[in-house]
């Protein structure tokens, strides 16, 4: 069951606090190893994914169920911050979080266009049959 609006606007907004938070409280951690960088970067496009799932919440509550998310200014900023939060955890980090955020921007997209897409009903097609006469 989806939640409303609001409601997800919170709930991501929370999530995006939590996770900036824990990759500040572990970024010694992260930055210890080659592949605890590369998880360093996931965790930072994830960042990006309750950031951008904030922001067009708390869109679709002010503007109403009919705004979108365009790709310029939300999810640009939205990934700017991302790698700006994943920068200050190691510099891989900025890439890792950029490479991982374009596969969840792909996906995003991709479910959006399935769930949004606008729906049509094929008009029947009516067969006239006429008789000949010879």
């Amino acid at each position: 069951m989806a939640l409303p609006s609001f409601t997800s606007f919170l709930f991501a907004s929370t999530l995006t606090v939590l996770t900036f938070a824990g990759m500040q409280m572990f970024k010694t951690n992260l930055a210890s190893s080659e592949w605890m960088t590369i998880l360093g970067g996931l965790i930072g496009s994830q960042l990006f994914v309750f950031l951008l799932t904030a922001v067009g919440n708390l869109e679709t509550h002010m503007f109403g169920r009919n705004f979108q998310t365009k790709l310029f200014p939300e999810v640009i900023l939205c990934l700017v911050i991302a790698m700006f939060a994943s920068g200050l955890v190691h510099r891989v980090c900025v890439t890792t979080c950029f490479l991982f955020s374009m596969v969840a921007i792909y996906y995003i997209n991709k479910i959006a266009a399935s769930v949004h897409a606008p729906t049509t009903n094929p008009t029947p097609q009516v067969s006239v049959k006429t008789k000949k006469n010879r």
